[in-house]
């Protein structure tokens, strides 16, 4: 009985030294978080169909050292953003994708505060892992919002990307933006098809921020 004992105490040992000492995939694996609203949720499509999902699976493909982190919520503002970064960097990042503001556009919101946002969640970024690579995905305006305000929408991205130092993805909805077969029935987020184009578009800024 003693014997027999000891051997599954010396078993139990053994077994948590190996597991001590060989850390989880999870654990060696660094972390692509993507910050966004409907279109990084995947709204109107399976959330595998979105373009976080196919992005974590040509990594996979790929066999890179990665996991990501699908932190879409739809009808989220930069503000809304703002506020749950700091919930969603609790744990560490090395590459944060914030696709953000949107629907700060669409509901006519003073840009000033939109810019202050998105450079507020850059800033906190940094803060908390000064070695994390921020990648910032561009957006654009329909015209109805009137020339000056679409001007200024436009240029945000670019204006924070070259203060900031950032890859910029130019327009996140770039060759899916006025393509009604590529967009569910809204007309506004792309269906499944639509997402390939998205992945694609993320996909040439991200990919040079890999490595093995």
């Amino acid at each position: 009985m003693k014997q027999t004992r000891l051997a599954s105490t010396l078993i139990a040992i053994f077994l948590t030294v190996t597991v001590l000492a060989s850390p989880s995939s999870a654990q060696d694996s660094a972390r692509i978080v993507f910050l966004g609203d409907s279109l990084t949720a995947g709204y109107g499509i399976d959330p595998e169909l979105a373009y976080p999902s196919l992005i974590e699976k040509r990594i996979q493909d790929q066999g890179l050292n990665y996991e990501v982190t699908a932190a879409g919520l739809s009808g989220e503002t930069s503000a809304g953003g703002l506020r749950r970064a700091n919930w969603i960097l609790q744990k560490p990042a090395d590459i944060l994708v914030v696709a953000l503001g949107a629907n700060d556009g669409l509901r006519g919101m003073d840009l000033s505060d939109t810019k202050q946002n998105l450079q507020k969640i850059i800033d906190l970024a940094r803060q908390k892992y000064p070695d994390i690579q921020i990648v910032l995905a561009g957006m654009k305006m329909p015209p109805n919002l009137g020339d000056a305000y679409t001007k200024e929408f436009s240029e945000m991205y670019p204006d924070l990307a070259q203060k900031n130092e950032l890859p910029l993805i130019p327009f996140l909805l770039e060759g899916v933006g006025g393509h009604p077969e590529l967009n569910i029935a809204d007309g506004i987020h792309p269906n499944a098809e639509g997402h390939e184009i998205l992945a694609e578009n993320v996909w040439e800024v991200l990919a040079p921020l890999l490595s093995d």
